[in-house]
C-alpha cells in the first residue's frame, strides 16, 4: 500500500490592520498508484487584537470684567451734566472633536478560504483521497473612550456712581451701563 501524506499548516499572526495576510501555498499529489491514501491538510489561523485608547480632554475657561466709570457734578454755581459711557464684553467658543477608529472590513482577512490550489490527481483505484481546509479567524477589538469637557464661566459687571453735589444749579449726572454675554458650544465625535 502507498501511501502519500501532505500537511501544511500557516499561521499568520496580526497585530494591527494593514499588515496583510499569507496566501496558501499550492499542495498536490499525484500518481500514487492503487490502494493509496492521499491527503492534504490546509490549516490557515489567523488572529488580531485592536486596541483604541480615545482620550478626550476639551476646556473652555471664560473670565470677564465690565465696569462704567463715575459720573460726578459737583461743587458749582450751575453744574452741566456729567454722563460715563456704557462697557461691555462679549464671548463666543464653538468647539468641535471629531475621532474616527477604522473598523474591520470583509477583506480583512484575505479571501477566508486557505485552500490555495490543493490538488489530488491520478491515483490508483480504490485510492482514499481528502484535502481537508480549515481556516480560523480570531478578531479581539478593545476600544476605550474617555471624554472630558469643561465650560468655567466667570463673569463680573458693575455701573459706576452718579453723584450731583454742592452745586448752587445742579445739572444731572448718568452712569453708563455694564454688560457681559457668554456662548459655549461643545461637540464631540467618536466612531468606533
Amino acid at each position: 500500500m502507498l501511501q502519500a501524506k501532505v500537511l501544511r499548516y500557516a499561521a499568520i499572526g496580526l497585530a494591527t490592520i494593514g499588515l496583510g495576510v499569507g496566501v496558501a501555498a499550492a499542495d498536490s499529489i499525484d500518481t500514487t498508484g492503487p490502494h493509496s491514501h492521499n491527503s492534504i491538510n490546509n490549516e490557515t489561523n489567523n488572529h488580531a487584537s485592536i486596541k483604541n485608547n480615545n482620550n478626550l480632554s476639551v476646556s473652555n475657561s471664560n473670565h470677564q470684567s465690565a465696569k462704567s466709570g463715575d459720573a460726578s457734578a459737583k461743587n458749582n454755581t450751575t453744574a452741566g451734566d456729567a454722563t460715563s459711557g456704557d462697557a461691555s464684553n462679549d464671548n463666543s467658543t464653538d468647539t468641535s472633536v471629531s475621532v474616527t477608529n477604522g473598523s474591520v472590513g470583509s477583506g480583512f482577512w484575505g479571501n477566508g478560504s486557505g485552500s490555495g490550489d490543493s490538488s489530488i490527481s491520478l491515483t490508483g483505484p480504490n485510492s482514499h483521497n481528502s484535502i481537508d481546509n480549515d481556516v480560523n479567524n480570531s478578531l479581539h477589538v478593545t476600544n476605550n473612550n474617555n471624554v472630558t469637557v469643561t465650560n468655567s464661566n466667570s463673569q463680573y459687571a458693575s455701573t459706576g456712581d452718579a453723584k450731583v453735589s454742592g452745586n448752587t444749579t445742579g445739572g444731572s449726572a448718568t452712569s453708563g451701563s455694564a454688560s457681559n454675554t457668554n456662548s459655549s458650544s461643545t461637540s464631540v465625535t467618536i466612531s468606533n
